[in-house]
This record gives structure tokens, sequence and C-alpha cells, in this order.
């Protein structure tokens, strides 16, 4: 009895202690009225502040936080995205690419 309780220990805090899949791709600077249009092409939810800008979704076309792309005035933006993808623009970090076809 006391094994699995130790095995499920052991696992949970490996599964917390894991680092984060999501990483931060550097894109290029962005406009706000070019980051509202694709944040509405995505269905995402923009937001300003003196700070910045950005949107976020739940990468499936709706309102959510699972990819974020954020701006600063002057500079360019940061998208944080699940997984291993490598967006190059503003559309491939608020969605979910399509899966290839076969």
């Amino acid at each position: 009895m006391r094994n699995p309780t130790v095995l499920l220990i052991l696992i949970g805090a490996l599964g917390l202690g894991a680092p984060s899949w999501a990483r931060d791709i550097t894109l290029h600077k962005t406009s706000v009225e070019e980051m509202k249009a694709a944040c509405d092409k995505a269905s995402g939810r923009f937001s300003q502040d003196p700070s910045g800008y950005g949107c976020a979704t739940n990468c499936k076309g709706g309102i959510g936080s699972d990819c974020i792309v954020t701006c600063k005035p002057d500079k360019g933006c940061i998208a944080q995205v699940i997984g291993a993808r490598r967006p190059h623009s503003l559309a491939e970090a608020l969605t979910k690419p399509e899966r290839h076809k076969r």
C-alpha cells in the first residue's frame, strides 16, 4: 500500500515541477490598428494601456489566454504560444494552425 502512495506523490511532484510548455516568440513591430484588426479576425480580446497593447485568444477562435501577443509602443511584439509552434505573423500567433493534410 505504501509504494503506490509514494509513486503518486512522485508523479504529482514531477508534473507540477515540469517546465512550462509555453514559449515566447519575438515578432515584428505592429501598429495598434494592425493588432486590433488581427485580434478581431481571431475573435480575441484586445486591450490597451499606457505601457502597450495586446490581444489574447484561446487559440481556437475565441476569447481566452492560451495565445497572447503583447506590444510596447515603437518596439517589437512578443507572442506567447503553447508547444513547439514558431509563428511568424500575428494571425499565426493568435490561432492554432490547421493540421496538415497528408
